[in-house]
Order: structure tokens, then C-alpha cells, then sequence
């Protein structure tokens, strides 16, 4: 690129990433004030990459008048507006396949973690306590039927590596899958049902959010084991906590919040509970590989007219 394009970079990226765009880009941070970030570039912003803090709805593209691309930094893209952008002309693109093995891996370690109580293991050693006696028997992850929420890239490849644990593996999604091996449920009612355990795997957004309620984790039963590495809106929080208080279900693993980086008290408070920061891609390997991608889209897109990545809603628009 001859002429540097103006970027807006809402969200802090690893030092690597960042010095790439620099290096490419006319590059504004907003670096917490978004305000001043607009005021600096607002008028002359033709990119933006978003990992995910801020919004990027109409009335923040109404302040960019001259947004051509907005660049997800990850797969899911519920913070950002993709049907108003595609209404305005700005393409959207995200970052797919290259974080699947990832979350998948973390998926099978946090259900694991959950049924094993590895955590609480971990604790008990360093607390003193195996000293006094045993560790309480954990629950195991024999006999069970896992159902995942959701059977898109992520979904299989957790599906995958459930394949050699022996479990019976069970998935619902908005349509089946032809091809695919484990057992289609045309509802989450009835997955929860069949299934003990779920691992949530779909999208965010209006659509999904509260999916896993009350009705769904009463069907889990007793030895039920619910763990989200999809988005915490998915899940309702309320509800999942009164599920555990009141031994509806056994325990839950959880690397995703509704309000993060805030976690309710009552889920701190609670020993049936794996909690992880939203590490889902939180590698050196990934976090690369996300950084390799989100730029190769801003590269084909000012070079060549072209992304490589885009989000279904920006799939008719002639830079998709």
C-alpha cells in the first residue's frame, strides 16, 4: 500500500499484531477513549479491526463516514452490526477456522477440569490436605452422552476429540448435518434430555441469548454437566446458579460471561464451578494466526478489492 489507509483499532492486540498494523496502516488506538480516537480520525477512518470490547453498531458507523472494512478479531462477530454494515457497503470479515483446534482443546480440558475437579484437586494438594486423608471421590466421564450445542467448525472438532474418550456424542443444531456420525436432535429439549452433559458451541447474539435456561438444565438431570465456551449470553447466568444451588445439575465449566470481564458472586462463590478468563484462543500459536488472517483480509481488501474471510451477512457485497 502506497498510501497508508486510516485504521481504528478499538481494542489493545498483542505487541506483534500491533506493530504489523502500525507498520501497514495510518494507525489510531482508542486505548480506552474512544471519544478521543474519534475526534483524532474519525472523519478519515477506512478500517477498523474489532476484538470484541466495543460495539461497532450504527451509531458508531455513523461516525465513521468513510468506513470501507470492519475486521473481527475472532470467529464470533455479535458485537459487530453485520446486516447495518452490509446495508452501508462495509464489508465484515472475521477470523474462522484458524481458532478451532483451540477452543476445541479447551472445550475437552475445561469438561474434564469440571467433572474431574481438577481445579479443586490442584487445591487440595497445596492447601495440606492429602496429608489428613483422601480427596473425595470425583464424577467420572464414563457412560456419558454429551450433547453439543451447536455443530459448526468448532463443534466438529470437539466432536472429534470426544470420539476417542468412548462417550456418546449427540448435537443440535438449527438443521442436521448430513454426513455426520453423532445423533441429530431436532430440539435443545430434547438433546437435554438424552444427553448429561452439553457444551455450548453456537454464536451469540439476540438469537442465543438465554438458550441454556431453566427448562434446559432441569432436563441435564442430577449428574448433569453444562460447560460454555461459546459466548455468556447464551447461558443464563441466573438460571445456572440456581440450577447448581438447588443440585439440579452436578457442576459447570465456563470460560465465557454476560458481562466480562465480571463474574457473578454467586459463581466465585461456588466450588462445582470451573472458571476460566476467556482463554478460548489464548495462545501464542492462535492469537498469531487470528493477528495473520485479520491482516490478510485489510491486505486483499485495499490491494485487491477483495476479503478472504467474510461474514455470511457481507457475502453479497462485490469486496466479500
Amino acid at each position: 500500500m502506497t498510501d497508508k489507509p486510516a485504521l481504528l483499532l478499538l481494542d489493545p492486540v498483542e505487541p506483534a499484531f500491533d506493530a504489523a498494523l502500525t507498520a501497514r496502516f495510518d494507525l489510531t488506538r482508542a486505548e480506552g477513549d474512544l471519544e478521543a480516537a474519534l475526534a483524532a480520525c474519525g472523519g478519515k477512518v477506512r478500517a477498523v479491526v474489532s476484538r470484541g470490547g466495543i460495539p461497532v453498531d450504527a451509531a458508531l458507523m455513523d461516525r465513521l463516514p468513510k468506513l470501507e472494512i470492519v475486521a473481527g478479531f475472532g470467529v464470533g462477530y455479535d458485537v459487530i452490526d453485520a446486516v447495518t454494515a452490509a446495508a452501508r457497503g462495509i464489508v465484515v470479515t472475521h477470523t474462522p477456522d484458524v481458532v478451532d483446534d483451540e477452543v476445541a482443546d479447551l472445550a475437552v480440558a475445561l469438561l474434564l477440569a469440571a467433572i474431574r475437579r481438577i481445579p479443586q484437586a490442584d487445591a487440595f494438594v497445596r492447601a495440606g490436605h492429602w496429608a489428613k486423608g483422601p480427596m473425595p471421590l470425583s464424577a467420572t466421564l464414563r457412560g456419558r452422552r454429551v450433547g453439543l450445542v451447536g455443530m459448526g467448525r468448532i463443534g466438529q472438532a470437539i466432536a472429534t476429540r470426544l470420539a476417542g474418550f468412548g462417550v456418546e456424542i449427540c448435537y443440535h443444531a438449527r438443521h442436521a448435518r448430513p454426513g455426520l456420525s453423532p445423533r441429530y436432535f431436532g430440539t435443545l429439549i430434547d438433546l437435554a434430555t438424552y444427553c448429561d452433559t452439553l457444551i455450548v458451541v453456537v454464536p451469540g447474539g439476540a438469537e442465543t441469548r438465554n438458550l441454556i435456561d431453566a427448562a434446559v438444565l432441569e432436563e441435564l438431570g442430577p449428574e448433569g454437566v453444562l460447560v460454555n465456551v461459546a459466548r455468556g449470553s447464551v447461558v443464563d447466568e441466573a438460571a445456572l446458579v440456581d440450577a447448581l444451588e438447588r443440585n439440579v445439575i452436578l457442576a459447570a465449566g465456563l470460560d465465557v460471561f454476560a458481562a466480562e470481564p465480571e463474574v457473578p458472586a454467586a459463581l466465585l462463590a461456588r466450588d462445582d464451578v470451573v472458571l476460566l478468563p476467556h482463554i478460548g484462543t489464548s495462545t501464542h500459536h492462535t492469537r498469531a494466526a487470528m493477528g495473520a488472517l485479520v491482516l490478510a483480509n485489510l491486505e486483499s481488501f485495499f490491494e485487491r478489492g477483495r476479503t478472504l474471510t467474510p461474514v455470511p451477512e457481507s457475502r453479497g457485497l462485490p469486496s466479500a
